[in-house]
């Protein structure tokens, strides 16, 4: 039963104060202002099925903040959070204190996407045929056989002796497209369809954005019954929505995907339906076909524009050819309809497909980006919005519901118009919270002088003497953060050789195992990219230097950004100021975040960036950085670490 408006303030000013509810149950907890305020605006939002946005600077306690209110209402909530890290941080430590705190029966699930559960009947399938002679493959599917027998709930993450890319896990879960429903033989025992159960029957619900917006996009069985029945929809680290929901308010045509359906109609053709000849073989051409298609690109990953790129005959011919053998394999698959359920389920995977590559070749439409990536062996179109405001607005807008979103980064020069706009959310309450850290104290932020501009050739070598000189004064300990692989690629090859400290570089091994290792080792270099920047907590003495290479603007030839810049341009608006600075400047905050975690860490931030004083944007930045002291002498930074050593 939802708390009346004055009972709930009541209830949540008692958890926060000095002798209340959770300086009582929780050990170390200590009062802190802003964490308060934030939790009392959450609290109105909710009692008013209200929109706030808020930035709470580190250090605040913003997930007690948002839990304890959420928590105190009584109503039903979805809390969304940026990676299934973060998801099984809040569901198995943060979510347990506070309700035990609180005394409180809630009901709480965790739900995933449905590749983290074992799907029972492609496990079956595969096992008995198995795909392929690899007796890498062949002994994971043995392990993944053995644990199917223990698991209760079917969480792919239960299996830690297995590595997160195994060849096998594709082949034990399922996709929208593979999945068979109600039609599957297991489907009571379905891992996946009893996690959806736990969530509806649940008063909160912990997701991530992914799955938030790829349900609520594909209308999949899960988000299309769950949404309309929660009240309250929380967001942790929002700043990453504007990228993800427009991932998914727009269209893709994948080569994986249809490989893989080559591959199901092939095992079909060669198993249930034998005398349909002409099956395996229209399945086989088009695999062909798309696997040819993946030749007319460049060898190495990359992103670009499709529109242009489709401007090649080369391009445009090895698209029609799959758009052909797609039509033919689709009237083989018809013509058998009804004869296997496994091909009526293909049918509909292949109907998706076809109606969904000529929305793709449209290239003369305006208001999105036509765009494609590629991996080392496989092609993905994508169609996105250039906006999501209208869209997102209607979502949020369409029933009595309390909406929170929250961040350490959404702010842009102390304002959140940026973030409002893109998400269509004008009518927002907002709240700016400082971080509760004495910045002044704590933390020192350098800009060396007489560093070559960003582009230069001598970059590389002057970022190199640099890092030495700060690596060896602070004994390692130190996070390199870098805006493209190739620096970091280059750096990683000249580093070891320089310094006596061990080097960890992002993509050696998997990220958590990385972490670990930087933790144990406490004198480590971590080289990393995009992923580093962000979600990442190293508190204490094991992290206190962190290197930023450059100021983290997009790549110009990014498409999403080209289309985003085109467009500001005929709105009459200034792209750079408008799109590629906020970013910037929001990705940059997310960096500067990993340096100081707890009350009790020190040191040096070094953004090796000349344009942060000499460009009038640094000023925007700067202003929306922590109030570290400042200093443009390479020895300061030097020596701060040093006494940092000695006081310990």
């Amino acid at each position: 039963m939802p708390l009346p408006e004055v009972l709930m303030s009541a209830k949540v000013k008692h958890a926060f104060a000095e002798q209340g509810t959770l300086a009582k149950q929780i050990p170390g907890f200590k009062p802190r202002a802003a964490q308060l305020e934030m939790a009392q605006a959450v609290a109105e939002s909710i009692s008013a099925n209200g929109v706030l946005v808020v930035e709470a600077g580190t250090g605040t306690g913003k997930t007690y903040a948002y839990l304890v209110p959420a928590l105190l209402s009584g109503k039903k909530v979805i809390l969304s959070t940026g990676t299934k890290n973060l998801q099984e941080q809040l569901y198995f430590r943060d979510l347990p204190t506070v309700l035990q705190a609180l005394a409180l029966p809630v009901k709480t699930a965790l739900l995933k996407g449905r590749s983290n559960y074992l799907c029972l009947f492609r496990l079956e399938q595969h096992y008995q045929h198995i795909p392929s002679a690899d007796p890498e493959l062949i002994n994971d599917l043995s392990l993944i056989k053995k644990w199917a027998a223990e698991t209760q709930s079917g969480d792919i993450g239960e299996l830690s002796y297995i590595a997160e890319d195994s060849r096998a896990l594709p082949y034990v879960t399922s996709t929208t497209d593979n999945c068979l429903g109600k039609d599957c033989p297991v489907y009571e025992d379905c891992h996946l369809l009893k996690a959806r159960k736990e969530a509806q029957a649940a008063d909160l619900v912990v997701v991530n954005h992914h799955l938030f917006f790829a349900d609520l996009a594909l209308k999949d069985t899960g988000f299309g019954e769950l949404l309309p029945d929660m009240e309250v929809v929380i967001f942790d680290e929002a700043h990453q929505i504007p990228d993800i929901a427009s991932d998914y308010f727009g269209e893709h045509f994948s080569s994986r995907v249809l490989l893989d359906l080559c591959k199901d109609l092939e095992q079909i053709g060669k198993t249930e339906l034998k005398d349909l000849i002409q099956l395996s073989k229209a399945a086989d051409k088009l695999s062909s076909l798309t696997r040819d298609w993946r030749l007319q690109f460049a060898a190495d990953p990359a992103r670009g524009n499709w529109r242009q790129a489709y401007q090649q005959t080369s391009m445009q011919t090895a698209v029609i050819r799959i758009n052909d053998a797609l039509e033919m394999l689709y009237q083989i698959v018809k013509s058998s309809l009804g004869r296997s359920q496994a091909l009526d389920n293909c049918y509909e995977r292949l109907a998706q497909l076809k109606s969904q590559l000529p929305k793709l070749l449209q290239t003369e439409q305006s208001g999105v980006s036509l765009w494609f990536e590629t991996s080392r062996l496989h092609v993905t179109l994508h169609l996105t919005p250039l906006s999501i405001a209208d869209k997102f607005q209607k979502l949020v807008f369409a029933a009595e519901r309390s909406w929170i979103f929250t961040s350490a980064t959404l702010s842009v020069d102390e304002g959140f118009a940026h973030y409002q706009q893109q998400m269509g959310l004008d009518g927002a309450r907002t709240l700016l919270l400082e971080s509760p850290f004495d910045y002044a104290q704590q933390a020192l932020l350098c800009v060396p002088r007489f560093l070559p501009e960003p582009h230069e050739p001598a970059m590389a070598h002057a970022l190199l003497s640099l890092a030495i000189q700060l690596i060896q004064a602070n004994n390692g300990r130190c996070f390199f953060l870098f805006t493209s692989h190739r620096m970091l690629q280059w750096m990683a090859g000249a580093l070891p050789e320089q310094i006596r400290q061990p080097v960890l570089v992002q993509g050696s091994t998997g990220k958590r195992l990385l972490l670990e290792q930087f933790v144990q080792l406490e004198n480590a270099v971590l080289l990393g990219t995009g992923s580093f920047w962000e979600g990442v907590d190293v508190r204490g003495d094991t992290l206190s230097c962190v290197i930023i290479d450059k100021l983290p603007f997009a790549s110009p030839d990014d498409p999403l950004l080209q289309a985003r810049s085109e467009d500001c341009t005929m709105r009459g608006k200034d792209p750079f100021a408008e799109v590629q600075l906020p970013q910037a400047v929001i990705t940059l905050k997310q960096g500067v975040g990993r340096l100081i975690r707890d009350v009790s860490d020190r040191g040096v931030l070094v953004i090796c960036d000349n344009r942060l004083v000499t460009k009038p944007y640094g000023a925007t930045f700067l202003k929306s950085l922590p109030p570290m002291r400042r200093s443009r002498d390479l020895a300061e930074a030097c020596q701060f670490l040093h006494a940092m050593q000695q006081d310990k």
